[in-house]
């Protein structure tokens, strides 16, 4: 895995990262806003905002409300279960072991671009840092930089700030922005779950520090985590990558720790897909477009959670996919 990370975050890219942070770093945890930042949002006033102006584009051409009304027709034939047929077909699984995405499957929106964004407002990063990482991410949304390339960046951005600092602002984060957002039918799968005795994993292409803290509403321990993660030394954030699970990663990051075949995976985007394939069952939670056509594909049903944001909650990097298929 260290050298497929290798492979697509070159050495070049993390000394830059590295070089853009040392060049004014902020030495305090809680700076003013950087007023001036070229971030998609000049002050986090609320996560929709910082959500809703860096997607919003994807559905310019679009005038429906929800992601059921611009089905075609083999997909209207998938089952999309109610509350309580999805919980008790999971339950009735007896599952062992069961794998969550986060963003999007245990709570709403995007808390990896969410927290990059934030973190920058609270002045956690360089303003010099945060203009190249404003660049790449646009980079991204345009399918100039890979999936794989800008999570990794996004954790690489906070190299040489100690870890205990990257926790608390993550605490803070999680508490204000996650929480509100978890959806009430999975905390009441998984806290049913964890009752029962089953082993319950995180698997994420947002950073750690935001995933463990929020995994932990739902009994999930930060060992049983995997997400972006950079290798710390002495306390001390290094560029080094961990681990990126995202794409065919997850079921990689999954197989490194044990996990061949889980009995159970709950996913939101094709960004999940390919663990949700290796899966006894397969849950997809809150679909994307594109999710739902591969469910379409492979035979699936799935579960809209009653806040969830539909057609709103398409995924980054997913947009091209989806279009060819409208």
């Amino acid at each position: 895995m260290a050298e497929s990370l290798a492979a697509v975050v070159p050495r070049k890219t993390a000394e830059m990262i590295w070089r853009h942070f040392h060049t004014s770093k902020v030495t305090h945890s809680v700076a003013q806003p950087a007023a001036s930042s070229n971030l998609h949002v000049q002050k986090a006033v609320s996560w929709k905002k910082i959500e809703s102006h860096g997607f919003s584009r994807i559905f310019e051409k679009n005038h429906s409300n929800t992601i059921e009304e611009r089905l075609s027709g083999r997909q209207i034939e998938i089952k999309q279960w109610t509350a309580e047929e999805f919980e008790r077909l999971v339950l009735d699984g007896n599952p062992r072991v069961a794998v969550f995405d986060c963003d999007g499957t245990l709570w709403g929106g995007d808390a990896g671009y969410g927290f990059m964004a934030w973190s920058i407002e609270q002045g956690l990063v360089s303003r010099s840092a945060s203009v190249w990482m404003d660049t790449r991410y646009r980079g991204y949304l345009a399918g100039r930089v890979s999936e794989v390339e800008i999570c990794g960046e996004m954790v690489q951005l906070y190299a040489g700030l100690r870890d205990a600092e990257l926790r608390s602002a993550a605490a803070r984060y999680v508490s204000e922005f996650v929480r509100p957002r978890i959806f009430a039918e999975m905390a009441q799968l998984l806290a049913r779950l964890g009752q029962a005795g089953v082993a319950l994993w995180a698997v994420s292409s947002t950073n750690k520090w935001v995933v463990a803290e929020g995994g932990r509403d739902f009994g999930i321990p930060e060992e049983r985590v995997l997400a972006a993660e950079a290798r710390v030394v002495d306390g001390l954030i290094t560029s080094e990558l961990v681990d990126v699970p995202t794409g065919a990663a997850k079921a990689v990051s999954l197989k490194r720790v044990g996990i061949e075949r889980p009995d159970a995976v709950f996913g939101n985007s094709v960004h999940d897909l390919a663990m949700l394939e290796i899966a006894r069952c397969a849950y997809p939670v809150n679909p994307s477009p594109a999710l739902i056509e591969a469910a379409a594909r492979n035979g699936w049903g799935y579960f809209r959670p009653e806040t969830a944001e539909g057609a709103e909650a398409t995924v980054a990097g997913e947009s091209s996919l989806y279009e060819t298929n409208l």
